[in-house]
């Protein structure tokens, strides 16, 4: 698309966001939190359970923490137009909300409060004319 904006995230990056944004939604309630056996034991039940210490969450944050201060509101701005808040065509008024949302709360708390954030992700770069599809899987 010409007339699409330029996002300053690398592909690559924001799906890798997506890919962990997916493993987090897939999380479910801790239902047996002083459970002292063994994972392997419980057919690795407690790893689909949302633990304070999850490895994807904080791979998440890190992911999104690392990412500059335009970068972080171009993620948002993506999640917004993958939600349907606006337009590509719209693109620049919605990144002036992202920025003003971004002074006022952290992003990444932000984003893992999205509960359809991969999807929303997926589809916002879709509408730029974008896919995951477009880089290799063994590079996520």
């Amino acid at each position: 698309m010409a007339d699409s904006p330029t996002i300053e995230i690398p592909l690559e990056t924001v799906c890798f966001i997506i890919v962990k944004a997916r493993e987090f939604d897939a999380k479910d309630i801790v239902t047996d939190p002083d459970s002292g056996s063994n994972a392997a034991d419980e057919d690795m039940m407690s790893v689909l359970e949302d633990h304070k210490d999850d490895p994807v969450v904080a791979e998440l944050v890190g992911a999104i923490s690392a990412l500059s201060d335009d970068q972080q509101i171009d993620l948002v701005t993506l999640a917004w137009l993958g939600r349907g808040t606006g337009t590509v065509d719209e693109w620049d008024d919605l990144r002036s909300e992202a920025a003003d949302a971004h002074k006022r709360q952290t992003t990444p708390r932000y984003l893992l409060g999205l509960p359809l954030l991969a999807d929303y992700l997926a589809e916002g770069l879709d509408q730029l004319g974008l896919s995951c599809e477009d880089i290799e899987a063994d590079h996520l």
